[in-house]
């Protein structure tokens, strides 16, 4: 399975000409790396300067069209050349945003025909729980009653919540435990032939430090990279990494 490396800028940085200089130092040193998929996911107002590259964006609407002010659907982002879209990350669940509503926003992406990027993660992690109901519970909701052949287009994002942007990552040995339980969870829901093509990536203080550590030894498919995606020499070096493993 090829691996996936997303940036997401989150509401940074502040002008174009920012957001121009951070992508054309990412992409010019990437652009030639073909075996890892590489998404930029920067706020709305820049999705369209950023040309000939895997675009993500950082939420969506789930109705196609109406009176909904200030929202941005899944057809025009989809309009836009957006490839990717994150759906439930933990800074818009903090933000009230609820189980259902995560499932509306899935199904819309899966129904445009975008790869849809499903956050799940527990808020604190208890001593001996292999598996926090919360993560079930999120990763159960998001793709109830979805049509399974959409399903193809799911990527999950592991993030615990007390590693996203607090710089204390989650360790190795237990991202691996939790890689391979969402697994079998997405087996025993779709099936062996769907599930086994769904990336489960890891999120969470990820840095050009240990990166290669999560790649090699956490077995996950790819990395979701918060604020270290902002930096570009940072940046390459993740996606350098992960292309040589």
């Amino acid at each position: 399975m090829r691996k996936i490396i997303i940036g997401n800028w989150k509401m940074n940085p502040t002008t174009p000409k920012e957001a121009l200089r951070i992508f054309s130092v990412i992409h010019r040193e990437t652009k030639s790396i073909k075996n890892i998929d590489v998404v930029f996911a920067p706020p709305f107002v820049f999705l369209h300067l950023l040309k000939g590259a895997k675009i993500g964006a950082q939420d969506v609407f789930w109705e196609k069209v109406g009176a909904y002010t200030g929202e941005v659907s899944a057809v025009e982002l989809k309009a836009l050349g957006v490839t990717h879209v994150i759906v439930g990350h933990s800074e818009r669940r903090a933000m009230c945003e609820t189980d259902e509503i995560v499932h509306k926003k899935l199904e819309a992406v899966l129904g445009a025909g975008m790869k849809a990027v499903l956050c799940i993660g527990e808020l604190e992690r208890k001593k001996d729980e292999a598996f926090p109901p919360i993560v079930r519970r999120e990763l159960h909701s998001a793709m109830s009653k979805i049509k399974r052949p959409l399903l193809k287009n799911l990527i999950i994002a592991y993030e615990p919540i007390w590693a996203v942007g607090t710089g204390k990552a989650d360790d190795p040995k237990t991202i691996y435990e939790m890689a391979i339980i969402i697994k079998r969870d997405l087996q025993k829901i779709l099936g062996s032939k769907i599930a086994d093509k769904i990336p489960v990536l890891y999120g969470g203080s990820v840095r050009a430090s240990n990166a290669k550590t999560f790649l090699r030894d956490a077995g996950v498919d790819g990395l979701l990279v918060g604020g270290a995606s902002l930096e570009a020499k940072q940046f390459v070096k993740i996606v350098k990494d992960a292309s040589e493993l």
